[in-house]
């Protein structure tokens, strides 16, 4: 059963088709013309429309372009001669679902009024859809108490109401996409698409086409014209995820489409604008990349206006009781788990962990945890061995010669701090990120105490021979 309104001049058409209608347990209302029928719709929710183009006081197109206004949700059906068929398709452009010329026999508008209300049922989903999603990726739902992560949420609430392209940077599994999402489904384009592509899992070759879409035999395979991603995001937001990893030739056709808002499909000459907003994003260093030349100077300063920088989870450390709770309930529900919550002994394991991985592999590992349990608290046994193991350090791993004329205590610890940076450089191959990783420190401060200990040139000399021993 669905809400009717009936907007005819004629009286005759108005009751035959209420008699028509109720007859299928329809609510019928009915208008002689077009500002009756707005006073109806502004005090009854009206599922369909059969609106007459031709009409005294307010003609059915006006009508109708009215009706987007007040209640989006109706669909409307245009009733016709066949004089005005042009103003029937100017009805449909205008937002009219369907039109029926007159005369018409009333068994002719059953399947159209069932089509139209599955139509209107079909929006109303996708809607729906549309508000979970933005519900879910509101950034409130982006887990952190810290203030790294506070400084985060203020940045992606300022950027949102603006079209300013963002560089979201970040080690692997901080969630920079989750950081993309939220900035796109609190802005102004967030009833449009939001197209997501992952630069480095997309082969050169086939990168180009992928962002700018093909012409038909443009190259070997282009069987038909395919339109590529930045067209399939025009009026939304387009995320290029490991934007680093582009090649110096597309980041020349990215830049093109900052700039001008346009590009060339491949295999062809004319050029095609876009309106859209793009975030990038990138677990490299895109200013170590430009010195090195290989990754464009204008492009980085096009793509850097509003940089935000996601903390590694190593260096927020009070958020990670805040997402143990958060993965355990979740994924304890969705595998249908009886898991009470984790002892203090399986917490402080999880917490003493560096999680070079961040947050996705926090969130991987407590879901193995989890599949892998039947029931009752996490417990320090339920703990991968790998995790575990890190933080039993040995006795003889620390072990220190203290001669009989003593030491220099603060010596000492500066020598055996020096030892460690050293160490984990060489694990790592002079890889800095890493090496902060394994040693639980922010990268700027490793960077610092390298600095201030004067190990820059071995940490250099490292990095150069891991380099020369890979090619």
């Amino acid at each position: 059963m669905a809400n009717i309104l009936i907007v005819d001049d004629e009286r005759s058409i108005r009751h035959a088709l209420e008699k028509f209608l109720k007859s299928f347990d329809h609510q019928v209302f009915t208008a002689a013309d077009g500002q009756e029928a707005l006073n109806l719709l502004e005090t009854n929710p009206i599922d369909l429309a059969l609106v007459d183009l031709v009409m005294p006081k307010l003609d059915g197109l006006k009508l109708i372009r009215r009706m987007q206004v007040i209640s989006p949700d109706t669909v409307a059906i245009v009733l016709t001669g066949f004089g005005t068929i042009t103003s029937a398709v100017e009805a449909m452009k205008a937002g009219a679902y369907h039109y029926l010329t007159k005369p018409f026999e009333l068994e002719d508008i059953t399947s159209i009024l069932q089509t139209a209300l599955s139509h209107r049922q079909l929006k109303r989903e996708n809607l729906a859809l549309k508000r979970q999603l933005q519900e879910k990726y509101r950034f409130e739902n982006i887990i952190g108490k810290s203030n790294p992560m506070q400084s985060v949420y203020s940045l992606i609430e300022k950027v949102s109401q603006t079209d300013s392209t963002v560089l979201i940077l970040g080690e692997s599994g901080t969630g920079k996409e989750l950081v993309a999402k939220a900035i796109h489904y609190n802005s102004p384009r967030k009833e449009k698409p939001l197209v997501v592509v992952n630069c480095a899992a997309i082969p050169e070759e086939l990168l180009e086409s992928e962002l700018f879409g093909h012409m038909r035999g443009s190259f070997t395979g282009a069987h038909a014209t395919t339109e590529g991603k930045f067209a399939a995001a025009h009026k939304g937001t387009i995320f290029l995820d490991e934007i680093g990893d582009m090649s110096t030739k597309l980041q020349v056709k990215l830049l093109r489409v900052l700039q001008e808002r346009k590009f060339e499909p491949v295999g062809s000459t004319k050029s095609q604008e876009v309106d859209v907003r793009i975030l990038a994003a990138t677990h490299q260093n895109l200013e170590e990349l430009v010195k090195k030349g290989r990754f464009r100077e204008d492009l980085y300063y096009r793509l850097n206006v509003i940089p935000i920088s996601i903390p590694p989870l190593r260096g927020r450390e009070e958020d990670i009781p805040l997402l143990i709770g958060q993965f355990v309930h979740k994924y304890a529900k969705l595998h249908n788990k009886k898991i009470t919550g984790i002892t203090g002994e399986a917490q402080k394991i999880l917490l003493d962990y560096s999680w070079p991985g961040n947050v996705r592999e926090l969130e991987n590992t407590l879901e193995r945890v989890i599949i892998l349990k039947e029931e009752g608290p996490i417990q320090k046994k339920d703990i991968p061995e790998k995790i575990r193991g890190e933080i039993e350090i040995k006795p003889e791993q620390t072990a220190v010669y203290i001669p009989e004329t003593g030491l220099s205590f603060k010596h000492a610890l500066s020598v055996f701090e020096d030892s460690l940076i050293l160490k984990a450089l060489e694990k790592t191959g002079g890889n800095r990120n890493r090496a902060a990783a394994l040693l639980k420190l922010n990268r700027t401060t490793l960077v610092e105490k390298i600095k201030k200990k004067g190990l820059e040139k071995t940490a250099v000399k490292l990095e150069q021979m891991f380099r020369s021993r890979e090619g």
